[in-house]
């Protein structure tokens, strides 16, 4: 049940879930059972952002990637999730977090290998002019009048 609460509060659950990502259609499969409910906007956040998301057992958070602009910090809030990096697999559990500075090339998701839902809040600033690397797939993404533009590695549009 949704509690009925006034700016500067929110209940999470009466924002409406993003499902899946905004991947070209060949990188969408990881990431479609996501659930992404975005906190800061509503709450008319414009320097960072705050997530509160849900991995479905198989499910991922995104394509291993890493920001040139932008930082981003996890805290798990429920389940287990398994963190990829450039380092290898950790599993993080409630009440521990990961930060990814912007500009470190150690390209970092989330995978739920769980057979219960995993909840994290997600946190990121919003440094325009972002371009994002994808190591593993040829896929990158460039942030245009506010949201992100996918290319191949060779520059050309999806």
């Amino acid at each position: 049940m949704t509690e009925n609460l006034t700016k500067p509060a929110l209940d999470p659950a009466g924002v409406e879930p993003r499902i899946g990502a905004g991947y070209p259609d060949k990188f969408k499969a990881l990431c479609a059972e996501r659930e992404k409910r975005i906190l800061g906007d509503p709450l008319g956040l414009t320097n960072f952002g705050v997530n509160l998301v849900t991995l479905k057992p198989g499910s991922g958070s995104a394509e291993r990637h890493w920001h040139s602009c932008q930082d981003e910090l996890i805290y798990v809030l429920e389940g287990e999730i398994t963190l990829i990096t450039n380092a290898g697999e950790q599993t993080l559990r409630p009440g521990m977090v990961a930060g990814f500075p912007a500009g470190v090339a150690d390209g970092h998701n989330l995978i739920n290998r769980g057979a219960t839902d995993a909840r994290y809040l997600e946190i990121g600033d919003r440094t325009t002019g972002d371009e994002v690397a994808y190591p593993d797939i040829d896929l990158a993404a460039r942030s245009v009048d506010g949201s992100f533009k996918f290319f191949a590695k060779d520059g050309t549009p999806y």
